[in-house]
């Protein structure tokens, strides 16, 4: 059944009207018709709906029923990565989305080749976003993650901390992730360098302010693979599969 995220403004006690883009694509592309459902989602609730009418540009839907979206992890899952070059931001939101995480924020490190200007920051962050909405529909979630960025390294630090259980991987040493308990855990931040990882002063920093440094084998991981294998492992150890 087709999946699409509402805002606020589309909610009118049991009737949905969507307008724009995705009424387009519902009526045009999808060729959808009246009697048809159709699944909404918002805030992590799903709302299992039935199509009444379609115009050129709106869809106006009737609720059925509302619940609680089953794809939502208990756990609250941020990743903290530190800005890679190329489109390797791109490949990191869109399966960090499909695994489960709550949110992805980009920080610069002092290892970061790549380092935009405010302007073309946010352009990138907008992308990103959209990105990951687009992977969150693919991926049946109930809800869109949030790409936040471009922080400093010390906004990202005092963010990360602000978690339940806050973590940094760090090549050159660490706890395993398998020793580390998320029972009854509702929100978790893990670090992530970029190429090249962190240099000791950026890991000591982390860690004084309370961050664990996690060590991930002796294999060294891409940037971009990192995050994925650290939201699979945290999702899979958290019960959250």
């Amino acid at each position: 059944m087709p999946r699409f995220f509402l805002n606020e403004e589309a909610v009118n006690g049991d009737i949905i009207t969507v307008r724009s883009e995705d009424a387009v694509h519902i009526g045009r592309s999808l060729r959808m018709k009246p009697g048809e459902r159709i699944t909404f989602c918002r805030q992590g609730m799903d709302y299992e709906s039935v199509i009444e009418k379609i115009t050129s540009d709106e869809v106006i839907c009737r609720v059925e029923s509302c619940t609680a979206s089953e794809s939502e992890a208990a756990l609250n899952l941020t990743i903290y990565q530190a800005l890679p070059k190329g489109d390797k931001a791109e490949l990191i939101v869109q399966k960090c989305t499909e695994l489960g995480a709550s949110g992805i924020t980009f920080f610069i490190s002092s290892r970061c080749v790549s380092r935009p200007d405010g302007k073309s920051g946010e352009k990138k962050t907008a992308r990103l976003q959209k990105i990951a909405e687009e992977a969150a529909k693919q991926s049946g979630r109930g809800k869109i993650p949030e790409i936040r960025g471009i922080m400093s390294f010390e906004e990202a630090v005092n963010e990360l901390c602000k978690n339940e259980i806050p973590l940094i991987c760090y090549e050159n040493g660490g706890d395993k992730l398998s020793g580390i308990s998320f029972d009854h855990c509702r929100s978790c931040g893990v670090m992530i360098g970029a190429e090249g990882g962190f240099d000791r002063a950026e890991a000591e920093e982390a860690q004084s302010s309370g961050a664990t440094a996690i060590w991930l084998g002796k294999r060294i991981l891409r940037c971009e693979t990192c995050p994925i294998a650290v939201t699979a492992v945290i999702m899979n150890l958290s019960g959250n599969f």
